[in-house]
């Protein structure tokens, strides 16, 4: 919505905007109930939620943590705990555009300097299926696809 917002001074300068214009902050308006439910509910499960994709992404891949001899779980965990907070955020504004620009990319660029896409693909994959079985049906299919953009931007493969 941030991104939103800032397009829309951008584009009325100087006049009026339209209804047409507006209808983005009517349709926030009406989610923004189930978006701050949602984002209460991952603060409040956050342990949760890591812990089980974590558990799950060992199980699946034993070697997933294993890097030159260094057991990177808690740095998988801090980064992983780190992400899943600026995706609660651009999930609560509905902002998945600042998510990407301001803070994906950049995390990007760590991610395959450490050669980290194919974690990242299998940590928000797994992670989806967690936040299907922790939340609500409808709370889910807010936060899912910011858990696909974060998979598609940290797990693509160069």
């Amino acid at each position: 919505m941030l991104s939103q917002l800032k397009q829309l001074s951008l584009d009325i300068d100087g006049r009026y905007a339209s209804d047409a214009e507006l209808e983005f902050l009517v349709t926030y308006a009406k989610t923004f109930p189930m978006r701050f439910k949602t984002y209460q509910t991952i603060q409040g499960l956050e342990d949760a939620i890591v812990q089980q994709a974590s558990s799950t992404l060992q199980a699946r891949h034993p070697q997933v943590f294993l890097q030159g001899g260094e057991n990177l779980a808690v740095k998988w965990k801090r980064d992983t705990m780190r992400v899943l907070r600026y995706s609660a955020v651009a999930m609560l504004m509905d902002d998945p555009t600042t998510l990407r620009e301001c803070f994906l990319l950049w995390f990007q660029t760590i991610m395959r300097a450490f050669g980290a896409q194919k974690s990242c693909d299998a940590t928000y994959e797994i992670m989806q299926q967690v936040v299907k079985q922790k939340l609500q049906p409808d709370e889910a299919l807010l936060f899912c696809p910011i858990l696909e953009l974060n998979r598609q931007t940290l797990g693509q493969h160069i």
